[in-house]
């Protein structure tokens, strides 16, 4: 009898070692879904952030995740006919928006201002001003210039501009004091906080996480599909400079705003 029990306990252990059919499958099931996964993974990090539709009447691929685009203009453009230019319509994009410059460092003055201003208001455009900041110059006075130019915005209008591209030779330090006394004169003369136009990278080197508060303009128009990555949110992105629009006979900026209509709305001076 013992050695009976012997065997038996012997099977008993043998039978307990063997691994169960459906232990297999669910090894088997999560070696499928570790693999799908990282299939996944690999193909979404190849996607484009944006995808981009080419418009012929536009002459560039335009983003086409946004809803509200425009345009910024200047002297370069020539003389406008802002009647084409509200009447254009290609697959329901039009031009919703225009920044027009006004001023340059502590005394220039842009002779197509004034009509610009005036018929872009006129024919229903939503109308910004922007002044191009010298970082070497008096931000106050080229505030003061600002200002003389364009004494009082409008409900309806979109906060002033000011652009900084370059350093010109100046010390950051130095050209983030001149931007702020910009800034501190125009926003308690108009009373909204200014919009900053700048390139991407110039914003990554020198504004990173000063004017947090202040809307952000970005440039960004070389490398395709692949929108403004900032360590903050943006308001509008001008993704190309060579935009054809009708009453302009040059190439022109071409931006979009970041969000929709009632974004865009409260973004207006009341």
């Amino acid at each position: 009898m013992a050695k009976t029990n012997h065997r038996k306990k012997l099977r008993r252990n043998k039978k307990k070692q063997s691994p169960p059919i459906a232990r297999k499958w669910a090894w088997i099931i999560t070696v499928c879904v570790v693999a799908a996964l990282l299939i996944f993974l690999l193909v979404r990090s190849k996607k484009p952030h944006h995808v981009f539709k080419t418009y012929t009447g536009f002459g560039i691929p335009i983003p086409a995740d946004f809803i509200i685009h425009g345009i910024d203009v200047s002297r370069y453009q020539g003389l406008i006919n802002w009647e084409m230019v509200k009447e254009m319509n290609i697959d329901s994009i039009q031009i919703g928006f225009a920044f027009i410059k006004a001023t340059e460092g502590l005394e220039s003055k842009d002779p197509q201002f004034a009509e610009n201003w005036r018929e872009a208001r006129r024919v229903g455009i939503p109308r910004g001003a922007y002044h191009f900041f010298l970082p070497d110059r008096d931000g106050t006075l080229q505030a003061k210039n600002f200002i003389s130019q364009v004494p009082e915005l409008l409900p309806g209008d979109l906060p002033p501009v000011v652009d900084i591209e370059k350093l010109n030779g100046t010390l950051p330090a130095i050209m983030r004091k001149e931007l702020l006394e910009f800034i501190t004169l125009t926003k308690a003369h108009y009373g909204v906080k200014p919009i900053i136009y700048t390139f991407s990278s110039f914003y990554k080197d020198y504004l990173q996480d000063v004017f947090p508060d202040n809307p952000l303009w970005i440039a960004h128009y070389k490398l395709q599909n692949k929108r403004p990555a900032l360590n903050r949110d943006w308001q509008f992105w001008q993704h190309s400079e060579t935009a054809r629009v009708s009453g302009i006979n040059v190439p022109v900026d071409m931006n979009v705003f970041y969000g929709d209509s009632l974004l865009f709305s409260e973004l207006l001076l009341d």
